[in-house]
């Protein structure tokens, strides 16, 4: 308890004792903010914080649906201003603030006013218990997980201790069904999950579950770790979901947000050793869901790192995308990639959670993809486009002031905007590196399909129509429809190089340029939804080949390949990390071998140390072997073994 009062930000508005925001739709405040808010002064627990901490609880209580009628009762309204509940994840965020306030200082508080906000917690378990997110929801899953495990305990409620136990065990499960969780490598909610799991495993009194929440958090820390670009220090794409101040890198970077994970105990403090061994060059490949043919691959260098994903995943997501080195700039380079409807643009996409159009740049394509270390293809498509005035795959280079030479084909590009003649390879020269870009196909859906490169809002966007022109309906693109012959193919090819050592963009160009390109569509036909149209993307230079197989009918990836041939789906494949389903794992000279998986083994053998991580849910015996060793552990359940300088630390189910 400190002996000052807590200062209230700025935002704060007495008349409603909530945090305002202010957007071009008016004033409101939210309600999981004025939880959090109330949460902060009860901690402060000075007189004038409590007395204030009560009108707060106050107003948030006023936001809950307590009518027995709605099918939402016990959740809460997202804004104060809001009449119904419409974000069903509002009741998982506010009592992520109200159960450690109550676990932690709810003897602060007046006892009228306790049972009333445990009233609250209560409704709001009722609810939470009725909605059982789908485990494919990574944040959500980690915060039910934690609001019924806790909140179950401050309740003294056994039937909520099991569930929050039950729904652990089923989003490890699904999770180890593919490697990595669905929502995959966001800068924004791998925050809230990994934050969710270290205060569960910190207030839970439930041994087993704080065991698996651990070596869940060390899962996925490792995964964050690993595509921890050093030479930018941003969280390296793709990314599940990102919002736009995160992709432009306006936010703090996200290799101190790790460092500070460390320290504060959000990450195991072996982290730090995926950093420090971190090769100079190197590829990460995951995957996020088998099921949906979901992998994501990133490729690191000293100057730059390409991340691409198989395919789509939501419109937050950035499925192609570069962080990049520019030295003298305020901040990294990037690069990402959006298709767009109707010429959209920042300001055009309502976001309901914030109230404001200004955040995103949703992707409103489905995409396919397929990268070998610097190079990628890329197929979009518009996601159930019918109707409309325009329909285009853009790549945008964030900060066009920032953009030092653009080239197409020979020809530098000195004034925009520029039309770029099909065949033609466009170069674009930033910071550190060279982006080349070669369009492929891109089916015309009417007279008017420019390629193009244009400033919009500060950014330079590369633009592939696959239709501009009057608002129009599009009856062959109707399904069921007696007119359709499949979805029209955005495609293009990706290189990126580190400038030094080459003479300029133009010379870049043509070294891309004299790769032999594949670009095959297969003939028409009016489908009855039966057959497959084929389309073949491919690109092969100096022995190194690379490309990807779809339907235009169904939209679905037929086949991927690079160099060594299918891609496979690894769960988690890097030089100094790998997870396998079965029981035996190997990097770098160490191995980590069970009688059952998953099992997954990182290794720093300049720190002395390895680590191995069991997620199963049956027992097992595990033996780590390294080169200065070997250990082996029974009855293990899920947890971690770390190997360090000779020493073993054992930190699982049933140890």
């Amino acid at each position: 308890m400190n002996h000052q009062p807590l200062p209230l930000a700025a935002n704060f508005n007495p008349a409603t004792h909530m945090l305002s925001k202010t957007t071009e739709y008016g004033v409101f405040h939210e309600t999981r903010q004025a939880a959090r808010l109330a949460e902060q002064l009860v901690a402060n627990g000075t007189q004038t914080d409590l007395a204030q901490a009560e009108q707060v609880l106050e107003a948030v209580l006023r936001c809950q649906e307590c009518d027995p009628r709605d099918p939402h009762c016990g959740n809460f309204y997202w804004m104060r201003e809001d009449e119904v509940v419409e974000d069903l994840n509002a009741v998982e965020f506010v009592l992520e603030a109200l159960i450690p306030l109550m676990l932690r200082y709810g003897d602060r508080l007046a006892p009228e006013l306790q049972a009333r906000v445990l009233d609250s917690i209560r409704l709001g378990l009722a609810e939470i218990a009725r909605l059982d997110v789908l485990v494919a929801y990574t944040n959500i899953t980690a915060l039910d997980i934690l609001n019924t495990t806790l909140g179950g305990e401050l309740l003294g409620d056994e039937h909520y201790i099991a569930r929050g136990a039950q729904k652990l065990v089923r989003w490890i499960e699904y999770t180890n069904g593919s490697g990595h969780p669905l929502e995959y490598n966001s800068p924004t909610y791998s925050a809230v999950t990994l934050r969710a799991l270290k205060r569960l495993a910190d207030e839970t009194r439930q041994p087993e579950i704080r065991l698996r929440a651990r070596a869940m958090a060390a899962r996925l820390a490792l995964s964050y770790a690993l595509h921890i670009h050093l030479g930018t220090s941003r969280l390296a794409g793709p990314h599940g979901r990102a919002y736009q101040p995160t992709i432009a890198g306006e936010t703090p970077p996200e290799l101190d947000t790790l460092r500070n994970w460390v320290a504060e105990g959000v990450m195991p403090a072996w982290i730090a050793d995926v950093l420090d061994g971190q090769p100079a060059a190197f590829t990460v490949v995951e995957t996020a869901e088998r099921r949906r043919g979901l992998s994501i691959t990133t490729h690191h260098t000293p100057s730059f790192a390409l991340g691409v994903a198989s395919q789509s995943f939501h419109p937050q997501s950035n499925h192609c995308m570069v962080h990049y080195r520019r030295p003298g700039a305020e901040r990294p380079g990037v690069f990402y990639t959006r298709y767009i409807l109707d010429d959209k643009w920042f300001g055009d996409h309502y976001h309901a959670t914030d109230r404001t159009k200004s955040r995103n740049l949703l992707d409103e394509g489905d995409f396919f993809g397929v990268q070998e270390e610097n190079r990628a293809i890329g197929v979009y498509t518009g996601s159930g486009f019918r109707h409309g005035s325009s329909a285009k795959a853009a790549l945008i280079w964030a900060d066009h002031h920032r953009v030092d030479e653009i080239w197409v084909g020979d020809r530098r590009v000195e004034t925009l905007p520029c039309a770029v003649p099909p065949g033609e390879t466009v170069v674009i020269g930033s910071g550190e590196v060279y982006m080349a870009v070669r369009p492929l196909l891109i089916t015309p859906l009417g007279r008017e399909t420019p390629i193009q490169l244009v400033v919009r809002g500060g950014d330079l966007a590369l633009e592939l129509y696959n239709y501009r022109g009057p608002q129009k309906r599009f009856w062959e693109l109707n399904w069921p429809g007696a007119f359709f012959q499949g979805r029209p193919v955005c495609a293009f090819y990706l290189e990126v190089a580190e400038r030094t050592g080459r003479r300029d963009g133009a010379s870049f160009g043509q070294v891309v340029a004299a790769g032999e390109f594949t670009s095959d569509l297969a003939p028409a036909f009016t489908s009855g939804f039966e057959s497959q149209r084929r389309y073949t993307a491919a690109y092969s230079r100096t022995g190194r080949t690379i490309g990807l197989s779809i339907d235009t009918i169904h939209w679905q990836l037929l086949r991927r390949w690079t160099t060594q041939g299918d891609p496979g789906w690894p769960m988690l494949s890097a030089p100094v990390a790998a997870q396998s389903q079965d029981g035996f794992v190997e990097v770098e000279n160490a191995s980590a071998q069970a009688t059952a998986g998953p099992l997954w083994l990182f290794a720093a053998p300049q720190a002395k140390r390895w680590v191995a991580g069991y997620l199963g849910m049956v027992p097992t015996t595990l033996t780590l072997s390294t080169p200065e060793g070997s250990a082996t552990i029974e009855g293990m359940g899920a947890g971690t073994v770390v190997w360090a300088d000779g020493q073993v630390q054992v930190e699982a189910v049933g140890q």
